[in-house]
């Protein structure tokens, strides 16, 4: 199997030998090798967050514009099946929820590939699928929404489940008058409808699991109600997880009965499925770009971050 380093060599390779734009030429490479191994039409959504830590999350996380990108590399696609190759922090649930609706309008067999992590709203675009493809190294994470509040601390991302258990606790505590002092600059900080925020972004990322399941992954299975009803409260959960940025695992989720492939059961989809993720992982390591959308045609729509020089002297 090409491992990271490998990939690494089959790159210097190319760039010896004169071919231009090697980066691109690999990666596609293998895209369209998965093309024609799994005779599925075969699109990458990728973010490069873990190889740039200073990058604005408005670039790498899932956003409105990802639908352009979308309809980019959709265009022209022949066929009904998709292998969707997905690595990404998450981001907005609305543009998780349009992401859903356009795939589902064009494809109506998706089977989601993980290459290492889908977090967040990309775990939510995961459960539309009608099948999950995890390698041991493959991780999902929490759905459960973050929401922007001011405090006193600054502008913070903060769970709305905790927002929610620490209002109710402060109901609690605050009969107790020893206790209201040490309370008020906290509850200062909410605003008149932030509670309501909270619930209500609570059960839209519940619903929409919940709804994705049932009418994909579990269709044709009688007991799917159930099923989907258990895998999103769970997932939803704050206090199941303690951190939003907690990383599930295959066994995890197929312990709350989610279908579940292993990749390391098909050794060539597992070659070019990983061989792609290490070409992205390449891309943004060596180039400016930040967040890459695209299919096994070679058609493509790649964010880019250029940082300005500073001036010296």
């Amino acid at each position: 199997m090409p491992i990271w380093s490998q990939i690494l060599n089959e790159l210097k390779e190319n760039e010896v030998k004169g071919i231009q734009a090697p980066l691109d030429v690999v990666r596609r490479k293998y895209l369209a090798e998965l093309y024609k191994y799994s005779d599925r039409n075969c699109i990458l959504y990728a973010s490069g967050w873990l190889q740039k830590s200073n990058t604005s999350s408005s670039l790498v996380s899932i956003n409105d514009e990802d639908i352009q990108a979308f309809m980019e590399v959709s265009n022209g696609l022949k066929g009904d099946k998709l292998d969707f190759i997905l690595h990404s922090p998450g981001g907005s649930p609305e543009a998780a929820e349009a992401i859903v609706l356009y795939l589902r309008s064009r494809f109506s067999d998706i089977r989601v590939i993980v290459p290492q992590l889908a977090m967040s709203a990309a775990t939510m675009i995961a459960c539309s699928a009608d099948t999950v493809v995890l390698g041991k190294h493959s991780f999902l994470g929490p759905v459960d929404p973050q929401i922007l509040a001011s405090t006193s601390l600054g502008t913070r991302l903060v769970s709305t489940q905790a927002v929610l258990d620490q209002f109710d606790l402060a109901q609690k505590e605050c009969s107790d008058l020893d206790k209201l002092s040490a309370w008020l600059p906290m509850l200062s900080q909410y605003g008149p409808d932030l509670l309501i925020q909270c619930h209500s972004a609570l059960e839209m990322s519940k619903s929409l699991v919940e709804g994705w399941l049932k009418t994909y992954m579990f269709k044709n299975d009688q007991d799917g109600p159930r099923k989907a009803k258990r895998i999103s409260d769970w997932l939803a959960s704050h206090e199941n997880f303690n951190s939003h940025a907690r990383h599930i695992s295959r066994s995890e989720m197929e312990e709350y009965e989610l279908k579940v492939f292993h990749l390391e059961k098909d050794p060539q989809l597992q070659d070019l499925a990983l061989s792609v993720f290490h070409a992205t992982t390449h891309t943004f390591t060596q180039t400016p770009a930040v967040k890459i959308v695209e299919n096994h045609t070679g058609r493509a729509f790649v964010k880019m971050e250029f940082v300005q020089p500073v001036p010296s002297g």
